[in-house]
């Protein structure tokens, strides 16, 4: 039996502190005195299986650490923000104007300098706003970064996260217009920079244009390895979901190519997966591997890359071992990783507790 943690808080105090308010407006902050403490150590089980830090999460989507260690959680649908810790999830505020249809709502969440970033879908757009994060985790009014990206039910992309480089990078997805990911007048279909006020890098690949690689259906992991590269997991469409080396102004061929093409007008993946096997999200790079979460594929991809380029994968948490669909993954502070169910997004089977933060100690095994 996995461990439970307890449920979030009660929806009564949810519905009170997070009732939506215009973008124009300022977000609503619960004013807890437990949110400036320090975060308590992850849960561990004494045979070393992954233990729920918390569950009873909503449509979660993206896993974001803070200051101290402090661990926050987007809610996809809702536009909700929650702290996880002492195994409830707390909720702190929500962001303003956020319009979920379909796989667009409050996407990726990143932190740089007391400013907590987001990747919304409102009414019109997709947008990259950035907000003041206070001590107490209160959030300040949304300040807009970029907007005018198309939106669509599907392959809204929505990843955020810094690079090395100080710069914010970006996953937008085609918004099932393929023409959107050649054309590079268009930032959908794309993986883009800035700098973190918003501005476009002097030494982007294209002058004048937040464009990094393009060529893209709907990224929606990033992480970089020990030696600063980028690299970034795609979900394919009806063949290949992909694991792709990123370099600034290269062409990752979709609509024309989906997988390994060894079209030399392309760059190839490293890795790829049926997509019954993958449809991958977040991303991460811990310990010398890469960890991949899979929707559709309800698994954790292990990815080990060698020297010589070439890849080879271990798949954990299948079949009854397995927690159903898993949206993202990120370094833990023991070295372990934390990951993150996504069960109640429609798509998935949901059972008792989901969703649920897990924490998977280091050495996972599965």
């Amino acid at each position: 039996m996995i461990p439970r943690g307890a449920r979030t808080a009660t929806a009564a105090l949810a519905a009170a502190a997070l009732a939506g308010t215009l973008l124009t407006g300022c977000t609503q902050t619960v004013r807890d005195p437990a949110a400036t403490a320090p975060p308590r150590p992850l849960p561990s089980s004494s045979d070393g299986a992954p233990v729920d830090v918390v569950t009873g999460l909503a449509s979660p989507w993206s896993i974001l650490q803070v200051g101290d260690g402090r661990i926050l959680v987007s809610e996809r649908d809702s536009g909700h923000i929650v702290r996880v810790d002492r195994g409830e999830a707390q909720p702190i505020g929500t962001v303003p104007g956020v319009v979920h249809e379909g796989e667009g709502g409050l996407l990726g969440l990143a932190y740089r300098d007391g400013w907590l970033y987001a990747y919304t879908t409102t009414a019109t757009d997709n947008r990259v706003i950035r907000m003041r994060l206070g001590d107490d985790l209160s959030l300040g009014s949304p300040q807009v970064l970029l907007d005018g990206l198309e939106k669509a039910p599907n392959h809204d992309g929505g990843r955020l996260a810094f690079g090395p480089d100080g710069m914010l990078y970006v996953t937008v997805g085609d918004a099932s217009d393929t023409g959107n990911a050649q054309n590079l007048k268009k930032l959908n279909g794309k993986i883009l920079r800035m700098t973190p006020d918003g501005a476009v890098p002097d030494d982007n690949p294209f002058a004048g244009s937040y464009v990094y690689s393009y060529g893209h259906r709907n990224p929606q992991g990033l992480a970089w390895d020990d030696h600063g590269q980028l690299w970034a997991s795609e979900f394919g469409q009806d063949t290949w979901d992909e694991l792709n080396r990123i370099e600034p102004g290269k062409d990752y061929g979709w609509p024309i190519v989906e997988g390994v093409a060894h079209d030399p007008r392309f760059v190839d993946p490293v890795a790829q997966w049926s997509t019954d096997d993958a449809s991958p999200s977040g991303l991460a790079y811990v310990d010398g591997a890469f960890w991949m979460a899979g929707l559709g594929g309800q698994r954790l991809w292990r990815i080990t890359v060698s020297a010589d380029g070439r890849a080879s994968t271990d798949a954990f948490f299948t079949g009854d071992a397995g927690y159903g669909r898993l949206r993202d993954v990120a370094p833990a502070p023991d070295g372990g990783l934390l990951v993150l169910t996504d069960n109640t997004d429609g798509r998935g089977s949901p059972r008792d507790g989901d969703d649920r933060l897990l924490h998977v100690p280091p050495g996972v095994s599965g």
